[in-house]
């Protein structure tokens, strides 16, 4: 099996190589990694201890974020090193104050043996998920610790499986798991993992602390004046093609939409499906805004800050591989509506149930929602206390692994 992994991981590195060539994030994901060993040799001291955080994406930083900074804040002199797979992490977050960040090197032996010789660290922290076999295996030949954080598995991964095997010794590489809800804590103790705990997510944390910390918009509040607004977050064209119909039915709202994509082809198609109503943030001025009704958003970094001037939100991605993040609007009592594929999302599923989130299918289901919502103050308070309650995951998290660290 281990034959077949390192076939996989070099056959997928050759495959993202082709498609660099026609794709910009592939191109920024290979060229990333060209002499990257190399660079973080000249940027690191190998000397100096480090703690090291890996993330899969922006998502998984902003997860992991609240106990990165947490341990910058209690241990100001650590040294810590933050590593992506993914471009569309890195590249946002590469000049981050805290930490050194590099993208991570492919997961090879060779590499995984320099790479963690290099940033010599005390121990490493992964959030959410991914699961390396050579880097995994090198922390625990070396005997580093690892952990996981807001850690979420399901019954149908390949853990779990009768022919999961080469899988789960990964898993048994992992020194503690801090997950997000029982279920995973039953599903690792049926395949021998004790050393497991609930801690719940700790985006709960970073979504609070948002709240507490965001920024004003000059121009953004200057586009609204005094419409109420709904925030269209992390759309895909499914998404923006169902919420096309109700500026239309609703001419005393304003529209901000957040496409996850913003090349210059996405924006155009949003343009077009708004026709003369719309205007991009880039273009956005004080004389300019008075006959739009949708304000397109042709940045990223944004979003998180756009939910305070919100009376509801749309979260994107439902009509695709899953919503995203849902939790960023409700944190600021916005009730949510998004598409049909949320059920891998436990927060989607209590705000349903809490009746602070509706799914939806149809253009219809669409303009029902948004009915329900546009005035509805329960589903707004229940939705801020949903975050508030939760909120506690990134303290608990510091005190047990600062405790295993003193042993």
């Amino acid at each position: 099996m281990l034959v077949l992994y390192s076939l996989g991981i070099r056959l997928y590195y050759a495959i993202i190589c082709f498609l660099s060539i026609f794709n910009t994030k592939a191109s920024l994901f290979v060229n990333g990694r060209k002499n990257l060993l190399n660079k973080i040799a000249k940027k690191v001291n190998s000397k100096e201890k480090h703690i090291w955080f890996h993330f899969a994406s922006l998502g998984e930083f902003e997860q992991g974020r609240p106990v990165l900074e947490e341990i910058k804040n209690k241990f100001p002199n650590k040294q810590l090193v933050v590593t992506f797979f993914s471009p569309s992490g890195y590249e946002i977050r590469k000049d981050y104050a805290l930490a050194d960040v590099f993208y991570l090197p492919i997961d090879t032996a060779r590499n995984a043996r320099r790479f963690v010789n290099l940033i010599n660290p005390e121990m490493a922290i992964f959030t959410k998920y991914e699961f390396w076999y050579f880097y995994f295996m090198e922390l625990k030949g070396r005997e580093i610790p690892l952990y996981l954080i807001s850690g979420i598995f399901r019954e149908n991964q390949i853990f779990f499986k009768w022919y999961g095997g080469f899988y789960r010794k990964m898993l048994k590489c992992v020194s503690y798991f801090f997950v997000q809800n029982e279920q995973s804590i039953k599903l690792l103790n049926s395949i021998g993992i004790e050393n497991c705990v609930l801690s719940g997510d700790t985006r709960f944390d970073r979504v609070y602390q948002n709240t507490k910390s965001v920024k004003s918009l000059p121009e953004i509040e200057r586009f609204i004046g005094n419409a109420p607004t709904i925030i269209c977050g992390s759309t895909w064209p499914e998404d923006e093609k169902t919420l096309s119909t109700l500026p239309a039915q609703y001419p005393s709202w304003k529209f901000i939409i957040a496409p996850h994509e913003i090349d210059s082809q996405h924006i155009e198609s949003i343009e077009k499906q708004f026709s003369n109503i719309a205007l991009k943030f880039s273009t956005l001025n004080p004389d300019n805004h008075v006959n739009a009704q949708v304000l397109i958003i042709d940045n990223i970094g944004m979003l998180s800050s756009l939910y305070q001037y919100g009376q509801l939100a749309y979260i994107g991605g439902g009509f695709g591989n899953g919503i995203h993040n849902t939790l960023e609007a409700a944190a600021f009592g916005l009730p949510v509506i998004f598409g049909p594929k949320y059920q891998k999302f436990q927060e989607a599923k209590d705000l349903i149930a809490l009746g602070s989130a509706k799914s939806i299918s149809t253009v219809e289901e669409l303009a029902l929602a948004f009915e329900d919502f546009k005035e509805n103050q329960f589903a707004s308070e229940q939705a801020k206390k949903y975050v508030e309650d939760k909120k506690g995951s990134t303290d608990q998290i510091i005190k047990m692994i600062t405790k295993a660290g003193q042993n």
